[in-house]
């Protein structure tokens, strides 16, 4: 089967990784890919949000599936126009996308379905948004409504804090048209974790949960990033919590999405509050996590292949999926500068040493090949993952191989999996 895989990063690197072991593969092609996933596929320069060019290589290869990776095209309905051609697609319609792409469309479905979420209001008036601030109370949350690059949500301390970020947003324009509606909610406690689902639209495959390290330095200090690092599984989401999940939101969340004229097919990822009164949503997304998604994979005992091509030509999916027992983690390594304006050019040294340690996975995030030479491209740069017998084994191995890897400048947080470690 020929295979077309939409990205770039740091997720679509460990896509290519696991497509490429299907025996089902005859090609795996990437577009526009980076230098990691040239290992796996054919490179094709061509940018995911080139719609026409994605279009016309899937025409002119006789691609039979597409695997959309990133957020971006889903939400310009790369699968609508892939679809209109005759290729079967893995991921989410562009009605469906804006579970992700909108905030307030998902918030507002949330609401009228009966789904737990935070309470909230969406404004596009900076005075109303304030004056709803201070109704709530701090702390609290000011989401952009569109897609930022995961850092359109910004928690507040203080009612000073929420001012300014409306401000940001709807005053200064600082995210564009994302940023000039805005979700105000409550904040949430508890503990957060990644959960995801593979779903024809209908019927739903549950994945090992992940918890996700957003902010830039340890102990979850500084400014929130697109993802530190991320570990699976999360102990917070045991058997009895993950059915809760499915029962109260992922079900109902599909069934709101069908009744709607969206039916949703892909991967679904549920962010999730684990709190005293059980799982409310943060947040959906229509894709797979990054770097969630670095740490799952590998973790899978089958074929993806044939999961995808189920979901995309409608035939219904396999009863369940074999996970292997290991504990996996995934530390990203970022340019400096990042979550800023990130350096660029900077060389990188120790990536085939850290890859040739036993169990260790070196995912391309933001890196380019320049006269041979690897350099950074990016603000998430590489993503070490490896697997082991209980988390804390996994994240000595991994620190391990990211003690390889050298470039100036580099940022990691060393607390990757500390509430995992916590609970044990």
């Amino acid at each position: 089967m020929k295979v077309l895989l939409v990205g770039g990063g740091g997720r679509e690197h460990a896509l290519a990784w696991k497509l490429a072991q299907s025996p089902r593969l005859t090609r795996l092609y990437a577009a526009p890919g980076n230098p990691g996933i040239a290992a796996h596929a054919d490179c094709v320069p061509v940018r995911d949000t080139d719609l026409d060019e994605l279009v016309a290589l899937a025409r002119r290869e006789r691609v039979e599936l597409a695997v959309i990776g990133p957020e971006v095209p889903l939400s310009l309905g790369l699968r609508d126009r892939l679809s209109d051609a005759g290729v079967p697609v893995f991921g989410p319609s562009q009605s469906a996308a804006r579970l992700e792409s909108s905030k307030a469309f998902a918030k507002d479905l949330m609401a009228l379905y009966g789904i737990p979420t935070a309470r909230f209001r969406v404004f596009q008036d900076a005075d109303a948004a304030k004056r709803f601030c201070r109704e709530l109370g701090a702390p609290l949350v000011i989401k952009a409504d569109g897609l930022a690059a995961g850092k359109g949500a910004m928690v507040c301390a203080t009612l000073p804090e929420a001012d300014a970020a409306i401000r940001l947003c709807l005053d200064e324009d600082a995210f564009g048209a994302a940023g000039r509606t805005v979700v105000v909610e409550e904040f949430m406690t508890g503990e957060e974790a990644s959960f995801f689902v593979i779903t024809d639209g209908a019927s739903a495959l549950p994945l090992p949960a992940a918890q996700d390290h957003k902010a830039i330095f340890d102990d979850d200090r500084g400014p929130n990033t697109g993802g530190m690092g991320a570990y699976t599984p999360a102990p917070v989401m045991d058997e009895a919590m993950t059915g809760r999940v499915m029962e109260e939101i992922v079900t109902p969340t599909l069934a709101a999405m069908a009744k709607e004229g969206a039916p949703y097919a892909g991967v679904l990822f549920v962010g999730l509050m684990i709190g005293p009164d059980g799982p409310r949503v943060v947040e959906f997304n229509c894709r797979f996590g990054d770097p969630e998604c670095q740490a799952i994979l590998p973790r899978l005992d089958e074929d993806i292949l044939p999961v995808f091509e189920a979901v995309a030509s409608g035939r219904g999916l396999p009863a369940s999926l074999r996970w292997r027992r290991e504990a996996s983690v995934c530390v990203v390594l970022a340019s400096p500068g990042y979550p800023g304006t990130p350096r660029a050019g900077l060389p990188i040294e120790g990536v085939e040493a850290a890859a040739a340690l036993p169990g260790v996975n070196v995912f391309h995030a933001g890196t380019a090949l320049r006269d041979g030479a690897l350099l950074t491209a990016g603000g998430r740069v590489l993503g070490v993952q490896t697997l082991g017998g209980d988390i804390r084994a996994a994240i000595e191995r991994a620190y391990d191989a990211v003690g390889r890897i050298r470039f100036e400048g580099m940022q990691f947080r060393h607390d990757i999996g500390r509430r995992a470690l916590a609970r044990s």
